[in-house]
């Protein structure tokens, strides 16, 4: 009990000393021991990058889930040791959704074929999305927590310890000076250089843990190469999924013409909506035939005139079967001119193929500078 009562006194005194000394060096009543500028530097590196670490941390866990709640019962999950429970992704439940509807609107029909098509596709997306996020919080989420909750609190704790004993060697310093007779400058001295040493084996602990970042920043950097090439596979892998997904429908180019009961494919002559002409897309379900569209078809063609100015050349995506002579068949792959007429329905355009003439679906075609 002594021995505890003694130690306690001393911890309290060795405390308040360094609470004074701290307390004179911010009202410049004191003096500070500097460190030197390469050590500075160290510290200044250090502290951006646990502060940008952090940052990159938390968004890219924003990025593989948005939603904070789930984030949250993750992160508490993870805490208590426990194994996160499985959660399908928006594409999978998308997709049971689409497949559910599939089969009450009935598979057999336009929409309901194509609801499946859509909804087998959604569910290769989610998946792919699930790989994505398991291989990112691997090789990218994990180090750099690691680093957070691992070497970082390591140096915070050393660089606490440094600043101990600075407030020491300072507080010996201001002694040695106060002190008058020759026993206590003796034993000012001793202190001091006790603290001196301490100080001195303090900094060379906490300097090379602080040269320990760069080889930090060196894992990070390959960690972050992971993280772009499962990103890669990722969004390679959604584009391939997509661009199946729409050759599949433009091989079943139907449109629904207003009688729900018929199984039958509808006319060609409808056209799904424009799309960017610089990703190619191919129609999906049409609309019901719009009566600019008969109009059109009313023309002469032979009597239609290029505008002087407006044409574009268009590579032909894929293939398309003239529904009536007032459409031009189309071939993959092919260059023709196209060009609109006032009027028009915007989802067709002009066609020209040296002497033939026609309508031309815009969303089988690539229109080029």
């Amino acid at each position: 009990m002594d021995f505890n009562m003694k130690k306690l006194a001393s911890d309290a005194g060795v405390f308040f000393s360094r609470a004074v000394q701290f307390t004179e060096e911010k009202l410049g009543q004191a003096e500070k021991t500097e460190l030197d500028a390469h050590f500075e530097n160290l510290l200044a590196k250090a502290d951006c990058t646990k502060n940008w670490t952090e940052k990159i941390l938390h968004q890219t866990e924003v990025l593989l889930q948005p939603n904070p709640s789930v984030r949250v019962e993750e992160f508490l999950y993870e805490k208590l040791d426990r194994k996160v429970p499985s959660r399908v992704t928006n594409g999978e439940l998308l997709a049971q959704y689409m497949v559910e509807a599939a089969n009450d609107f009935g598979p057999g029909t336009p929409y309901g074929k194509t609801l499946l098509k859509v909804g087998e596709t959604q569910k290769r997306l989610g998946g792919a999305e699930r790989d994505f996020m398991h291989s990112a919080s691997i090789n990218f989420l994990n180090p750099l927590r690691n680093f957070l909750e691992g070497d970082w609190r390591t140096i915070s704790k050393e660089r606490r310890i440094l600043e101990n004993r600075r407030l020491d060697l300072d507080a010996c310093k201001a002694r040695l000076k106060k002190a008058k007779a020759a026993e206590a400058k003796a034993s000012a001295e001793h202190e001091l250089r006790v603290a001196q040493t301490d100080f001195d084996r303090q900094a060379e602990v906490t300097r090379l843990l602080l040269e320990g970042i760069s080889s930090t920043h060196v894992n990070h950097l390959r960690c972050l190469h992971e993280f772009v090439e499962s990103q890669t596979t990722y969004y390679a892998q959604g584009y391939q999924y997509m661009l199946d997904l729409q050759k599949q429908l433009g091989r079943f180019p139907g449109t629904f013409v207003g009688n729900t009961e018929s199984t039958s494919p509808p006319p060609a002559t409808t056209s799904p909506p424009t799309v960017a002409a610089t990703i190619p897309v191919v129609p999906t379900v049409g609309r019901a035939p719009n009566p600019a569209t008969a109009v059109e078809g009313a023309l002469n063609l032979n009597d239609v005139k290029p505008p002087a100015s407006g044409t574009r050349k268009a590579r032909v995506l894929y293939d398309y079967e003239a529904a009536d002579s007032s459409e031009l068949a189309l071939l993959a792959d092919e260059m023709i001119t196209v060009y609109s007429l006032p009027g028009m329905d915007p989802d067709w355009l002009i066609g020209e193929r040296g002497n033939q003439k026609g309508k031309v679906p815009v969303t089988y075609l690539e229109l080029l500078s």
